[in-house]
């Protein structure tokens, strides 16, 4: 519980709780990806989170219940979930807990190639199918909505030097909210970041994050994902109370 004074008035605010899931399993098996991210994709990210004052817990594929039993869910105000490899190994009970809580409320932040997981398909609807090319591009992340509270103190955009291309078209339902379009070397575009609600639940699609190149070491990067988790964490979240504030007043 976090307290902040102004004047007389004393607000209470919540620790946002926030799980971070990654299959973990390109850091075992790619030595290129291993050099990069030696502790999980998973790690990296946590590590950039620590001074924004969530509280943190990871979670893998390889699991029990892919660490994310009925009880972590609980107690997770927001998800993020880097997946890949594993897609369709994810078991479909884990899946049906994860819709379920999001719709209950709980924030879900869905990272790179996790546009294909059965999670983010099943919220959207559709096939979440793309354009790629598995080449090192420099992309522009572009703000189009800097009144979005996801897109607080970024500027006008973020450089990327290395980064593999996603373009359109991107098999989506239109988002509630564009907050990010990215221009690639090679011409494409993409609607990089996009938010959506599901009844209780806010989503968060953000696509930076290839795991051979350290995108997640960028401040700016972690920036957004730490602004994502505010917006997305909801007064119907784990062990709410009305909203992430309570006042004295």
């Amino acid at each position: 519980m976090i307290q902040i004074t102004f004047g007389d008035k004393t607000i209470k605010m919540r620790t946002i709780k926030v799980t971070i899931w990654n299959e973990f399993i390109h850091e075992r098996k790619d030595p290129e990806v291993a050099a990069i991210y030696p502790n999980g994709i998973h790690k990296t990210i946590a590590d950039g989170l620590i001074p924004y004052g969530f509280q943190l817990r990871t979670a893998t594929f390889d699991q029990p219940e892919h660490g994310l039993t009925e009880e972590v869910l609980k107690h997770t105000d927001v998800l993020i979930w880097w997946g890949h490899l594993a897609h369709e190994k994810v078991a479909d009970e884990i899946v049906e807990r994860v819709y379920e809580r999001v719709l209950d409320g709980m924030g879900l932040i869905v990272l790179h190639s996790g546009h294909f997981s059965k999670i983010f398909k099943m919220l959207m609807g559709t096939s979440c199918d793309l354009k790629w090319r598995e080449t090192e591009e420099k992309e522009i992340l572009w703000v189009v909505d800097p009144a979005h509270p996801i897109a607080e103190g970024i500027g006008q955009y973020i450089e990327i030097p290395q980064e593999e291309m996603y373009g359109e078209f991107f098999d989506i339902p239109a988002p509630d909210q564009l907050v990010f379009i990215s221009s690639f070397e090679g011409g494409e575009v993409f609607r990089s970041g996009c938010a959506f609600h599901r009844r209780l639940g806010k989503i968060f699609y953000f696509q930076p994050g290839h795991e051979r190149h350290p995108i997640y070491y960028q401040k700016e990067v972690i920036r957004v994902i730490a602004n994502a988790i505010r917006w997305a964490a909801s007064p119907h979240g784990a062990e709410p109370f009305f909203g992430h504030f309570k006042t004295d007043i």
